[in-house]
């Protein structure tokens, strides 16, 4: 039997009815939903929680929600390398690929098979804290270093693959992506780059300098910054939703993580128009 796990955002409004119809598409089939059990309680579908959802066997990830849900599931599903498939209940939606009137027709595409999987690179982040290195979590779109809202710039000694490249002083530095690159990358002027580009961009947030700029870079690159700042609001965050407090004088790592993030995209869909439309506004 096909197991999907669907992971509704719960702060959305009318979610529930966006549930219901996926919930009622998928009863008269041959598939087992789960749904994470807070969730499931929250919008009255107790009968499809389960705990620890990240320990299930799944054939596929649902996101309900904008790209931001979609990057939250990709996280929370990481070890267990299944597709992820987006339904758009957001803004801009350049990751998830079902809109709102095509949700059952989409579904049964998804039974059918007819999709393709888009690998995306993923990001590992590493934190050295007195010499100690360790693990700190995944990202889709990017891994940013940055300092708190009050607190003083931020000085990098930036290294690529052991090589040290830069020195300057900023808000912050932006380890993005290619399909992060219309994100927070994009924000702080950081260029476009096609999600099928195997690629990283480093993008400076706010340098007190000319001289820096956002450099492209080789997927299998691997990135290393040293953070003195006098102060100890420094920050590293993962697709700004998941954030960590570091300390003056640690150092950040981030390199192309073990697995990649395996996006579900259908045949109608394309990179350029979508870029149009969501970044342009022209239809």
């Amino acid at each position: 039997m096909f197991t999907i796990a669907v992971f509704p955002n719960v702060t959305k409004a009318n979610i529930r009815a966006i549930l219901d119809r996926v919930l009622a598409f998928f009863e008269t089939k041959e598939v087992c939903v789960l749904i994470p059990a807070k969730e499931a309680a929250l919008l009255g579908h107790e009968e499809h929680g389960v705990r620890n959802i990240s320990q299930c066997s799944i054939d596929m990830a649902l996101s309900i929600g904008g790209d931001g849900t979609l990057l939250n599931v990709c996280r929370r599903t990481y070890e267990q390398a299944v597709p992820v498939c987006g339904i758009n209940f957001g803004t801009v939606g350049f990751l998830v690929d079902i809109e709102i009137d095509e949700i059952e027709t989409k579904l049964q595409k998804i039974l059918d098979k007819e999709y393709r999987i888009e690998k995306r690179l993923m990001l590992s982040g590493y934190v050295v804290h007195a010499g100690k290195k360790s693990y700190k979590g995944s990202a889709v779109n990017d891994i940013v270093v940055t300092k708190g809202g009050l607190a003083r710039m931020l000085r990098f000694d930036l290294s690529i693959n052991d090589t040290c490249i830069a020195n300057y002083k900023a808000d912050g530095l932006i380890i993005s992506t290619a399909t992060g690159s219309t994100a927070y990358s994009l924000s702080a002027g950081g260029p476009i780059v096609n999600p099928l580009v195997k690629a990283l961009v480093l993008t400076p947030i706010c340098p007190h300098t000319f001289d820096i700029r956002s450099m492209v870079i080789s997927e299998n690159d691997s990135v290393r910054m040293r953070i003195k700042a006098g102060h100890p609001e420094i920050f590293v965050t993962f697709d700004g939703q998941k954030s960590y407090q570091i300390a003056d004088e640690d150092e950040v790592i981030v390199r192309k993580a073990k697995h990649p993030a395996r996006i579900v995209k259908f045949g109608d869909k394309d990179y350029y128009r979508t870029m149009k439309e969501k970044l342009l506004g022209i239809s």
